[in-house]
């Protein structure tokens, strides 16, 4: 380089030369830090910055490609600059001194620091270097495909294909961590929602179906009165009308089509029976997903559960599936339900025909549910016995009292909250 040029004008193009590095440096980790959904959000929005931003991380290898190339030439323009200036300074023997300042400098203030700032403020530094970077991607793409093609030659013979590595789709397990990850964005009554979506894959019409013991229909080899008061005095909007034992079931009728009837006093059995409807069956196990899809194709809200020999295990609704979405619909399900009532020494009395996961879901409990679908069955599951009364056990960190059992099975039981003043009000085997 010609001596004459002032040494003043060398170190000015010299810091221009680290600004170009640090910008380039910084804007490579801001667009590879950017949250991709957040941006995808954006673009759809019509932001300009963002477009660009998601069309040039559409082929992050160019992107990468363009960056790198900027980079590199300005680094060993500064380096070559650095030698002219050493040597104008102190002679060769300057050289090194001046290459390790540099690359000093380069680490600190063209690398470190700005990757930092990005890494931090991703968003704000992505934008406007979106709108700098696209023209020059035109402006520059004879160099920039050539630096790919050799570049992506050699990921090839390595056994590595670029086209096939980019998605960005996120996996169930992925989207649930998302999701509880976000709750400072979320009410947590949202988050709750988005998360018992996620699951509905995992749960079964088992696991929130009506058992076959607790179903309420219309048995026809019953009194007409006896139906009638049954009718008069059912909370449902549909009831299952069968002979003698549910599996012998004849089909749905929904009772606003025979109220009209039943004010005017004219309502029969030959009525009730014009106005049933063809049973819906699916068969134990389906997931709450598909049974979901399944209610909309069928345009039903109401089928029998059955197992493999075709016998009926349970009732399940469209509520059913609502429910273990949004939880309870009403406020007599709550912890002063039918099902649970609280003490005043803090403790729990429970029916212990009880859903498992119902009760989780209303006490914020965390009893099992892998197994069991009942209090009643997990218990005797665990004890591999019907137990007396007064009978302790403790599942997970839950003491349990059996306080009324019944022939078949366990009718209510004292569950005591899992803290250690409440272990010492009743001894306990470990069961868990």
């Amino acid at each position: 380089m010609n001596d004459d040029v002032p040494l003043g004008l060398l170190f000015g193009l010299l810091i221009v030369l680290l600004f170009l590095s640090a910008f380039f440096s910084s804007t490579e980790t801001a667009l590879i830090s950017l949250n991709r959904y957040r941006l995808r959000h954006r673009a759809q929005s019509g932001h300009r910055p963002a477009q660009l931003a998601e069309k040039l991380l559409e082929r992050p290898d160019r992107l990468m490609g363009l960056i790198l190339l900027g980079n590199n030439a300005v680094n060993l323009t500064a380096a070559a600059l650095v030698t002219v200036i050493s040597i104008r300074i102190g002679g060769n023997a300057a050289i090194f001194v001046g290459t390790m300042i540099l690359t000093f400098v380069i680490l600190i203030f063209a690398e470190v620091a700005p990757k930092t700032v990005a890494a931090l403020y991703p968003s704000r530094l992505a934008m406007p270097a979106a709108i700098i970077y696209y023209p020059l991607m035109k402006l520059a793409y004879p160099f920039v495909w050539l630096i790919n093609l050799m570049a992506n030659s050699l990921l090839w013979l390595l056994g590595i294909k670029v086209e096939g590595a980019r998605t960005n789709s996120l996996n169930t397990d992925e989207l649930r961590t998302v999701v509880s990850e976000s709750s400072a964005l979320l009410p947590k009554r949202y988050k709750r929602m988005l998360l018992s979506i996620l699951d509905l894959d995992d749960i079964t019409v088992d696991d929130v179906m009506v058992p076959r013991q607790e179903i309420v229909g219309i048995d026809l080899e019953e009194p007409w009165e006896t139906n009638l008061a049954l009718i008069r005095e059912s909370p449902y909007s549909r009831l299952p009308v069968f002979r003698d034992d549910i599996d012998n079931v004849e089909g749905l009728v929904r009772l606003r089509r025979v109220l009209p009837d039943l004010a005017a006093g004219t309502l029969t059995e030959q009525r009730l029976l014009d106005e049933i409807q063809e049973p819906y069956f699916v068969p134990e196990g389906t997931p709450l997903n598909k049974q979901l899809v399944n209610f909309q194709t069928v345009k039903q809200r109401f089928s029998l559960v059955v197992d493999e020999y075709g016998d009926v295990q349970g009732l399940v609704t469209t509520e059913d599936v609502i429910r273990e979405i949004v939880g309870e619909l009403d406020a007599d399900s709550g912890p002063a339900g039918p099902d649970v009532s609280k003490q005043s020494d803090g403790c729990f009395i429970v029916n212990a025909s009880a859903n498992i996961r119902e009760l989780n879901r209303l006490m914020n409990w965390e009893l099992p549910t892998k197994g069991p679908k009942t209090l009643n069955g997990l218990i005797i599951e665990l004890l591999e016995t019907i137990p007396t009364a007064g009978t302790g056990l403790t599942i997970g960190s839950y003491p349990i009292e059996i306080l009324e059992t019944a022939e078949h099975g366990i009718k209510k039981v004292r569950i005591f909250l899992p803290t250690e003043t409440a272990q010492e009000k009743l001894p306990v085997s470990d069961s868990s």
